[in-house]
């Protein structure tokens, strides 16, 4: 299909690309658009105004700042999965780049485009959940720093404003040498039916409700001293699955239980 007729306009800075945002409400930005150009084609987003801020190089960076990991919102899965530092310091994060879509959609989608699209299938919102991470907003009133379990606010929603932009992600550093990323897919590029990420004792799940959502009731049985095993065995509990074409709610559960288990254990990849 065609998308709705739209004004474009390639901003030359964070700054200009918040004006136009604040003068037009109904503006989406664009970064990568691997994920918003294909909802455009079906009409289900019509924005009037396109804001490109694509070539922003001063949002595309990593760097250690103190006990974190600055990402800027630019950057690139497939920055994310060959930089030493970010495999160094966020090994989970680079891991979980490099699953995401095919080579072409890594080499133009951007971390920041990912997680405000906040589809609850995809793989980098659960990944940055799982890491605890800080997404900083950038507005007319200055900044917000907001924790990843306040970031997601319903199906595709996040709390970004209408005039704010996603600059940065703040991840804090540690040794995470207990960590683990699974999702069950039909086809190697396809959207998680259900995905796992277990890092440091947190556990993150995607495709088991409208926002990637911790496995609350798994981490409090880690932090009791249960198995991987047992602490697994609940990891479906406070979740609120639905059923599509792909998976009934019980095998949602079902999937979500085994891959949090193989998450925990240490393993990685598509199951």
């Amino acid at each position: 299909m065609i998308p709705a007729e739209f004004d474009y306009a390639r901003p030359s800075s964070p700054a200009e690309a918040m004006v136009l945002l604040a003068e037009n409400p109904e503006a989406k930005v664009l970064a990568g658009g691997h994920s918003l150009l294909p909802i455009m084609k079906l009409r289900l987003a019509a924005p009037t105004l396109l804001v490109d801020i694509g070539r922003l190089a001063e949002l595309r960076y990593q760097w250690v700042d103190g006990d974190q990991l600055a990402i800027g919102a630019l950057t690139r899965h497939a920055d994310l999965t060959s930089s030493d530092l970010v495999r160094t310091e966020a090994p989970l994060l680079a891991h979980v780049a490099g699953l995401v879509g095919d080579p072409q959609i890594r080499a133009r989608g951007t971390l920041g485009g990912s997680l405000v699209h906040a589809d609850p299938a995809a793989d980098l919102p659960a990944a940055v959940l799982a890491l605890d991470a800080t997404l900083v907003l950038q507005g007319p009133l200055g900044e917000r720093w907001v924790p990843a379990s306040e970031f997601f606010s319903g199906f595709m929603q996040t709390v970004t404003m209408f005039d704010e932009l996603l600059v940065e992600v703040r991840v804090p550093r540690s040794s995470q040498t207990s960590w683990g990323y699974q999702k069950f897919v039909r086809r190697a590029n396809d959207w998680a039916i259900v995905a796992a990420a277990a890092v440091d004792g947190r556990i993150a799940l995607a495709g088991m409700a409208e926002t990637p959502v911790r496995a609350g009731a798994s981490e409090a049985a880690l932090a009791g001293g249960a198995s991987a095993a047992d602490a697994a065995a609940v990891a479906d509990e406070g979740t609120s699955p639905t059923a599509d074409m792909h998976a009934s709610v019980d095998y949602r559960r079902h999937l979500a239980r085994l891959l949090t288990r193989r998450a925990l254990q240490g393993a990685t990849g598509r199951a």
